[in-house]
């Protein structure tokens, strides 16, 4: 059976989706916009993609005990993350199971993430090298 992973969970808020939009540049509006969010078809305000990435990498990071530990990651986007306006915002929550261990030290991690127990990436795996 393989090992799983301790259970991470991120809140994600409004003011997150703030801060990441000008560290990263990305203004789209469908992040900040429940107007502009639901006239293009989103149930309303939603994460930043790599903003979720990120938070999956942030516990692979953690697992792995630095994040230059980790030697390889990849995810793909499955779901969006709806954000409310409210000062809990919402959850994504980030499990792993630990499918290989090689010989040479490297450990081969398959990733979960979810939000309202749907999940939000898919083919999300991580490599990282223990220390």
């Amino acid at each position: 059976m393989a090992e799983e992973l301790p259970t991470q969970t991120f809140r994600v808020t409004r003011a997150d989706l703030i801060r990441y939009a000008g560290a990263s540049g990305d203004f789209n509006t469908i992040h900040w916009s429940d107007r502009i969010a639901k006239n293009v078809g989103l149930p309303g305000v939603i994460a930043h993609g790599m903003y979720t990435m990120a938070l999956a990498g942030r516990a692979v990071s953690i697992w792995a005990g630095a994040p230059d530990a980790v030697v390889e990651y990849g995810v793909r986007f499955t779901r969006p993350v709806p954000v409310p306006d409210t000062d809990e915002g919402t959850e994504v929550v980030v499990s792993g199971v630990i499918k290989e261990v090689t010989d040479d030290g490297l450990t081969k991690i398959e990733l979960t993430a979810t939000c309202h127990g749907e999940k939000v990436l898919s083919l999300a795996r991580a490599t990282i090298r223990k220390r």
